[in-house]
């Protein structure tokens, strides 16, 4: 008895599509066709919410900012992206919750992806790191702790909107916390507080975010590092 196995017939000018090459990056560098947020040298690329210059301290390749800078976000608005973040939190053992080393990774400047010590640091599920905040709480805590370097690799796809400017397709994001999918293309339903601008018709810029002005705020400083970004189409 043989067994037929179904093909399906591919249309010649699939096999003339040839996709673009790329070189990995090394450890601690990005891809070939990456656009660099932030190259460990200089602010330049960042400014506040006001549009002044970012006043994050750049030392040995890191972006140090501490409570009181403001939030700080990319001169230039991204659409659909793939985004790598780097982050280092600071050892806070006297605070609890969302306390401790409270900070977000705001895409299109509306979505966060909240960055938190969520190491044996119980809080409310849908505000722990690797949650889009107030959204989708994570598949999993693969949280390392503080002074330690962990890594966001997010795929980001915004809303898609008519001619009316009203949204017909909600946007996604998929998220890979030290390389544990935690959120998988999860819908974005509304804009988390806070927000740049409530228009999700609009590209935005990547933020981070400064726990500061919210009450009872510690003093907190977050380092950042190997911030990249590759545009996709949708």
């Amino acid at each position: 008895m043989s067994i037929r196995y179904c093909i399906p017939m591919m249309a010649a000018s699939l096999w003339a599509q040839e996709p673009p090459v790329v070189t990995p990056g090394a450890a601690g560098q990005a891809p070939s066709d990456a656009v660099r947020l932030f190259d460990g040298k200089s602010m330049d690329g960042w400014v506040t919410r006001k549009g002044e210059p970012a006043r994050c301290d750049v030392r040995g390749g890191e972006m140090i900012c501490r409570s009181g800078v403001g939030d700080v976000m990319t001169k230039e608005p991204h659409g659909a992206a793939q985004i790598h973040v780097e982050f280092q939190l600071p050892a806070m053992p006297d605070q609890k919750g969302q306390m401790r080393s409270n900070s977000g990774v705001y895409l299109h400047g509306r979505y966060e992806i909240q960055v938190l010590d969520s190491l044996n640091n119980p809080t409310y599920t849908n505000g722990m790191a690797g949650a889009v905040y107030g959204q989708h709480v994570p598949l999993a805590n693969p949280s390392a702790g503080p002074g330690k370097w962990q890594s966001y690799d997010i795929v980001f796809h915004p809303p898609l909107c008519d001619a009316t400017r009203q949204v017909v397709k909600p946007g996604s994001i998929t998220l890979l916390f030290n390389g544990v999918l935690v959120q998988d293309h999860v819908p974005v339903m509304q804009s988390t507080g806070g927000a740049v601008t409530a228009n999700v018709c609009e590209p935005g810029p990547l933020l981070l975010q400064d726990h500061s002005g919210f009450k009872d705020a510690p003093l907190t400083e977050l380092r950042y590092r190997n911030i990249w970004m590759r545009p996709l189409s949708r």
